[in-house]
């Protein structure tokens, strides 16, 4: 699979969640183009399976998630939820990913539409990619169910609430210009290069030390839960494990002779084999 892996199509005996081994970055590509990328169960247990080898491989330290086709993801399977089908995946919940997202910065890749749980699944990245023309919204309640896979707990934190409000009742969608005018995305780019863009922003990210990648990421996601009156010794205990290692001084060291970090003597990761492309979890 290739940088146009996102638009490919897939047979019916595609696994249904692809994933593949770049250096540092794991690209994570739900696979049912056909179905517009609607989360099945072996969609959420696929994603859930990506998300345990993104955080437990110390190699890996960003993930890229994407949709096969032309667009993300259109959300809950809704005729495998009519046969009592179970979009969740244990502790992760829906889509496997909802409820606990990974451990390491994951940046989600979005053409042409995200939708309902879609959405919600790119809510519970860290970062969003998406093509002009996308849109973005969660029209749950023309279907007689709520948005309960997280936008309605993570839209008001980034968008004006008499906008998620709207959007909440009504179930009709923004498009990915205005999204991105809200602040609602990380890049707004030309409709096919959203893979690509979301590479080499991982790309740049992996290129700092993953201790301290991570331990930003937790601070800023715990943060908003600390009482106020804890907030600088929670934070301290989380930072200063990476304050005082090796990584904090070589980095100290490497800005002051003007050279690029070197993460060695414990610190760097050793290159990864790659994953053969298109290959499923279950296959590694």
């Amino acid at each position: 699979m290739d940088d146009a892996a996102a638009g490919s199509a897939a047979d019916a005996t595609s696994p249904a969640v692809l994933v593949e081994r770049r250096d540092t970055v794991l690209l994570v590509i739900l696979n049912r183009p056909e179905q517009r990328n609607a989360v099945n169960a072996a969609v959420a247990e696929g994603v859930a399976r990506a998300l345990d080898l993104l955080d437990s491989t110390p190699e890996l330290r960003v993930g890229v998630l994407a949709g096969a086709g032309t667009g993300f993801c259109a959300g809950m399977d809704l005729k495998a939820f009519a046969r009592g089908e179970s979009a969740h995946a244990a502790d992760r919940g829906f889509a496997g990913i909802v409820e606990r997202p990974p451990r390491k910065p994951l940046i989600a890749a979005v053409e042409g539409f995200a939708l309902a749980g879609g959405l919600e699944i790119a809510l519970a990245c860290d970062l969003t990619v998406v093509a002009r023309g996308a849109l973005l919204g969660i029209p749950e309640v023309k279907r007689g169910l709520v948005a309960a896979g997280g936008a309605l707990l993570r839209l008001p934190e980034r968008l004006p609430l008499p906008l998620v409000k709207e959007m909440a009742f009504t179930g009709e969608p923004i498009d990915a210009e205005r999204a991105a005018a809200l602040g609602l995305v990380n890049r707004l780019v030309e409709p096919g290069d959203a893979v690509r863009t979301a590479l080499e922003l991982a790309v740049r990210i992996a290129a700092n030390h993953p201790l301290a990648v991570e331990a930003s990421k937790q601070v800023l996601v715990d943060a908003p839960e600390w009482p106020a009156d804890q907030r600088w010794a929670r934070q301290r205990e989380i930072v200063e494990p990476v304050r005082s290692s090796s990584a904090a001084r070589e980095g100290a060291l490497a800005f002051s002779e003007r050279r690029a970090p070197a993460w060695g003597n414990g610190c760097h990761r050793s290159r990864p084999e790659v994953t053969p492309r298109g290959t499923d979890l279950d296959n590694r």
